[in-house]
């Protein structure tokens, strides 16, 4: 896939549904998990020949045919991806995605779950690219930005019937369209090659544009830290599946939120007594709604954005300035600054209504 058509877009692996698990956390890791073969070279070979699905049409039940997916956040994991949501894969195989790279930009539940993972175009590794679209920014200094190579995932091959669903639990398809990227298998699993030799075949995934669908972007994409919780579905999927130990060694280096004051506490107890319920409305719609596809209709979807956004308008103007960083862990020493500059906003205005009295 071009960088032209990924230029204004974000491929995406999450929605704001999974982070109601970490109410009922589970402190499981990596499982035994049943052993399944790669795709049949002929699978591979006619994934070339394939063209985007119509999520907005009758496609996904019509035929009898499978779809090769591509997963690189919770869907790697056993529990969330074949356990939780009941998708049974036919086939799978380990891949580097040289044109994508992971990011966690996706908002989710300030104090509870900050942050999703989701991918973005990379920068080429040279200067031989010579697509007229501009590229990603150069990568922040955020620790979770340090990873340089391709997206690493897995190709699940999935019926058209399990593809749907799968649409339906990642946000009933709001926005998003099916597009198709390069995967590359890989065989090694000590390291991601930077530029792999393997032959490339092509699978499915989902992205949403940024610019036109109302979604909420946060004014620093890599400030908020994933959760615990979160993460540990990623590093359990990529240990059961064997991924690269370099990139297994990058996901365990993530450092994520953290509570570390009472203020940020309580501020999780109230934002979520807020906010909790009206999610759960928008989940059992969604549920409700959907149809065969997976998708949700355009006003429920519209719904959806505006609901995440007013949420977080909520954070930031309030939430955030009395009990603290629902997006970043904060030291001691920043709940100490937090509550000086709190003071300090007092005394001048009350100093200021002096004056004006």
């Amino acid at each position: 896939m071009s960088a032209a058509t990924l230029d204004h877009s974000v491929v995406t692996d999450s929605s704001v549904q999974p982070a109601f698990f970490s109410f009922f956390p589970r402190k499981r890791g990596p499982q035994n998990v049943p052993s399944l073969p790669p795709p049949s070279d002929e699978r591979m070979r006619q994934s070339l020949c394939e063209s985007p699905l119509d999520l907005q049409g009758t496609t996904l039940l019509d035929k009898e045919e499978t779809v090769l997916y591509l997963a690189y956040g919770s869907n790697l994991c056993y529990e969330t991806f074949q356990g939780r949501r009941g998708i049974k894969p036919l086939a799978q195989i380990n891949v580097v995605v040289p044109s994508l790279r992971l990011t966690f930009d996706l908002p989710g539940i300030p104090y509870t779950e900050p942050c999703f993972s989701n991918s973005g175009l990379r920068s080429p590794p040279s200067g031989s690219d010579n697509e007229k679209t501009p590229l990603i920014a150069p990568a922040s200094e955020y620790h979770k930005d340090c990873w340089k190579k391709g997206l690493v995932g897995v190709v699940y091959e999935v019926t058209l019937k399990d593809y749907a669903h799968i649409i339906a639990t990642e946000g009933g398809g709001t926005g998003y369209k099916d597009v198709l990227v390069d995967c590359h298998p890989l065989d090694d699993e000590d390291a991601v090659p930077e530029q792999p030799v393997s032959q490339p075949f092509k699978a499915h995934t989902l992205f949403a544009p940024t610019q036109k669908d109302g979604r909420l972007k946060r004014p620093d994409p890599s400030y908020a830290q994933p959760s615990a919780r979160y993460l540990k579905l990623i590093t359990n999927g990529a240990e059961e599946h064997g991924l690269p130990r370099d990139y297994r060694d990058y996901l365990y280096a993530i450092r994520p939120y953290t509570i570390t004051t009472k203020r940020q506490r309580v501020g999780q107890i109230v934002f979520n007594a807020v906010w909790l319920p009206l999610f759960l409305v928008m989940i059992s719609m969604q549920e409700a709604f959907q149809d065969k596809n997976g998708n949700s209709p355009k006003w429920l979807a519209a719904f959806a954005n505006a609901l995440v956004n007013a949420a977080w308008a909520s954070y930031d103007g309030l939430f955030k300035k009395l009990f603290g960083d629902g997006e970043r862990t904060m030291d001691k020493d920043d709940e100490e600054m937090q509550v000086q500059a709190c003071l300090r906003r007092k005394v001048c205005g009350a100093q200021s209504g002096a004056r004006i009295k």
